[in-house]
């Protein structure tokens, strides 16, 4: 027998065949009880979680490791993501329940570096809160691209709104001197 040379080599990342793979789904048909995770939870209360985690906390060693983490520039955020998936990965609760967990179990830790006295993140971005917002031109892009038929329906409005003399309008600068009085200021 003679091996064709033309294609990829034998064993090679080239010959394997893309299609060879696991169906979507497939990893729902094997039993996974074999993990922690794979058996039922051992607490479903939030509530009872977070109190045990803020007892646990609360401990001295902990709470002194928690502060020199948070002292090195560990965000609130990424110590809590630790905790949830931590529990999670052991069978302490669900990831629902982590995911219930995260918001007051992050101002716990905040609050306990406020009580010391030491600074902290928030977030792991520092632009975290800051909205960043699309312009127009990708805006209208992306609908372009992605939504072909809501693209030509509001490129021919826009255009029959052109051709019945609606042109439109640079935006105003804003400032104190261009607003419109209000109701109470009258």
């Amino acid at each position: 027998m003679r091996i064709d040379q033309s294609g990829p080599r034998p064993g090679s990342i080239e010959a394997k065949d893309r299609f060879a793979v696991a169906p979507p789904g497939h990893s729902l048909t094997n039993d996974n009880q074999q993990w922690a995770w794979g058996q039922p939870p051992k607490h479903v209360d939030p509530e009872a979680i977070l109190e045990q985690a803020v007892a646990q906390l609360s401990q001295k060693k902990v709470k002194g490791e928690l502060m020199k983490l948070l002292i090195i520039g560990a965000s609130v955020e990424s110590l809590v993501e630790g905790f949830v998936f931590q529990g999670f990965q052991e069978g302490k609760f669900t990831p629902d329940v982590g995911q219930l967990l995260k918001g007051p179990l992050s101002m716990v830790i905040a609050s306990m570096a406020e009580d010391e006295g030491i600074p902290y993140r928030l977030f792991e971005n520092d632009n975290a809160l800051e909205a960043d917002e699309m312009d127009d031109e990708t805006f209208f892009r992306m609908m372009k691209q992605n939504n072909p038929s809501m693209f030509a329906y509001v490129n021919e409005q826009i255009n029959e709104a052109i051709r019945k003399g609606y042109t439109p309008k640079e935006p105003e600068a804003e400032s104190f001197m261009n607003m419109k009085r209000t109701e109470e200021a009258k």
